[in-house]
C-alpha cells in the first residue's frame, strides 16, 4: 500500500476527474480503501450510447432502486451516497473508449455530471474521484507518488 497515494486520495481539494494511470488501478483501489474511501469499478466495455452507460453506472455503483437512469438522477445519486456512507468515493471507469469514440457528446455529458458531483463533494470537504481508463486531451493523469 502507498501511504502517499492514500493521503493524496483523502484530500478533497485535489479530487476530481482524472485519467487512470497505466497499471494504477490496483494501487488506487488499495490506497482508497486504506483511507476509508469506497472504491467502485464500473466496466463500460461495449457501451456505446448514453442510455447503456447510465444503466451500467446505476448497476456498477449499486444505486438505489429509485435511480431513474438519466443525467439528473445520476447527479442526484452521485451527490447523495446516504445508502453507502464513507469518508469519500473513488470511481474507476473501465473500458470507456467505445463510448468516447461512438458518442463523444454522451461521454462529455457524463464527464460534466461527474465534474459537477466532484465540485459538490469538494464543498463538503469529502473526496470524490473519477478515473477514466482513457487517454484524452485535457484529462489530467494522477501522479502516483513513489
Amino acid at each position: 500500500m502507498n501511504p502517499l497515494l492514500q493521503a493524496q486520495l483523502e484530500d478533497a481539494r485535489a479530487a476530481g476527474i482524472y485519467q487512470l494511470p497505466i497499471n494504477g488501478r490496483i494501487l488506487v483501489r488499495q490506497a482508497a480503501e486504506a483511507g476509508g474511501l469506497v472504491c467502485f469499478e464500473v466496466d463500460l466495455a461495449g457501451v456505446d450510447d448514453l442510455e447503456s452507460a447510465l444503466a451500467a453506472l446505476g448497476w456498477g455503483l449499486d444505486f438505489p432502486e429509485w435511480y431513474g437512469q438519466n443525467l439528473d438522477a445520476l447527479y442526484d445519486c452521485l451527490t447523495d451516497f446516504s445508502w453507502c456512507e464513507a469518508a469519500g468515493y473513488v470511481l474507476l471507469l473501465l473500458h470507456v473508449e467505445t463510448l468516447h469514440t461512438a458518442e463523444p457528446e454522451a461521454f462529455q455529458a457524463l464527464h460534466d455530471v461527474f465534474t459537477a458531483a466532484s465540485d459538490d463533494w469538494r464543498t463538503q470537504d469529502c473526496p470524490f474521484w473519477v478515473f477514466f481508463d482513457l487517454e484524452r486531451e485535457g484529462l489530467p493523469t494522477l501522479a502516483i507518488p513513489a
